[in-house]
């Protein structure tokens, strides 16, 4: 039957944050703190997506990735948010990957690979960009295969609930 990507329904909310959440604490072990990964929290992640989902504003979509009935990855995707200009609004000529993630149990199973090409499929801008943690060496090489460099930006990350920040490097595909 083979992998599925769609847009994500209300209905996903719950698998998608089941799986964001999963997929956080085996990739990011090591990398973020361990309190932090454990107090991740699916009743609150899932109303946070409920509720983006419901905004008619909002310029990002979300698609996930099925095989068969199961939602087993998904990706946000839409205009650049330029973080390192504390503030700025959103820069629609760049597109951005805002999050990708595919629960571990479906690792090396195209479901990643098949959300990507969708989401930069559906991005038009002819710059699209992505953010990740500078030692999530894993990340880095699936965004290398689809065009997604390192291109010279750094920044910390400090995720809600640490103390400490994480280096980030932006990575960024030029096309056309």
């Amino acid at each position: 039957m083979g992998i599925i990507v769609r847009p994500e329904t209300p209905a996903d909310c719950p698998a998608v944050a089941a799986v964001h959440i999963r997929a956080w604490q085996v990739a990011y072990a090591g990398i973020v703190p361990d309190h932090v990964l454990t107090a991740m929290d699916l009743a609150g992640r899932t109303a946070w997506r409920l509720k983006g989902l419901a905004a008619p504003d909002n310029p990002f979509h979300n698609l996930v990735a099925l095989d068969g009935e199961t939602v087993t990855g998904f990706v946000c995707h839409g205009p650049y948010r330029a973080q390192e200009l504390d503030g700025s609004p959103l820069q629609p000529e760049v597109g951005e990957i805002l999050a990708i993630y595919v629960h571990p149990d479906h690792w090396g199973t195209g479901a990643g690979d098949a959300l990507l090409r969708a989401a930069l499929d559906a991005l038009p801008q002819p710059e699209v960009r992505v953010w990740a943690f500078a030692d999530n060496h894993r990340a880095l090489r699936f965004y290398a295969r689809h065009g997604l460099h390192p291109d010279g930006l750094r920044a910390m990350y400090r995720p809600n609930g640490s103390d400490v920040d994480i280096p980030e490097l932006r990575c960024t595909l030029r096309r056309g």
